[in-house]
């Protein structure tokens, strides 16, 4: 298999149909529109996360997972460190998670992105809805600030330039 390569990896996931679980794909539409052309950028969204997309993980020298976080404050913005998981037995696909993505691109390709982050917008509702909560909209102004300077960050570091 030949992976495909990036600089930067966005991987975003979640359902425009339920509320504020829409945000990851929402701020992934508004990365390629920001970043439009960039050649060592790639940003991919989906409804969750699926084994399919290590071959993507692992020809990327960074990624920057989005998704809503259920159990944070509302409108909360974050970004963390994800290290891969345990391994991968027994994962169910449904509850796919960014470490164990990271861990199953380890195990069948024997490397994962150099640095792996995770931005988190705390959700306030996940309701049968399109558009986004009160919390989550006032967030967005910070979310696009925080995006936007970590894969300037990412793209700009020595450690990925060519």
């Amino acid at each position: 298999m030949k992976t495909v390569s990036a600089r930067c990896l966005i991987l975003a996931c979640g359902n425009t149909l339920r509320e504020d679980d829409g945000v990851g794909p929402f701020l992934a539409a508004w990365a390629e529109e920001r970043f439009g052309g960039e050649p060592a950028l790639r940003v991919i969204s989906r409804q969750q996360w699926t084994p399919e997309l290590a071959e993507d993980l692992a020809g990327a020298k960074s990624v920057v997972f989005i998704d809503c976080a259920a159990n944070a404050e509302p409108g909360s913005v974050q970004v963390s460190r994800v290290e891969p998981g345990n391994g991968t037995s027994g994962l169910a696909t449904h509850h796919f998670g960014a470490a164990e993505l990271l861990s199953l691109t380890r195990e069948l390709y024997g490397k994962s992105p150099h640095t792996s982050l995770l931005l988190t917008i705390g959700a306030s509702s996940l309701e049968l809805r399109e558009g986004f909560s009160e919390a989550v909209q006032s967030a967005l102004p910070e979310a696009f600030r925080v995006l936007e300077t970590t894969v300037c960050d990412l793209l700009n570091s020595p450690n990925y330039r060519k």
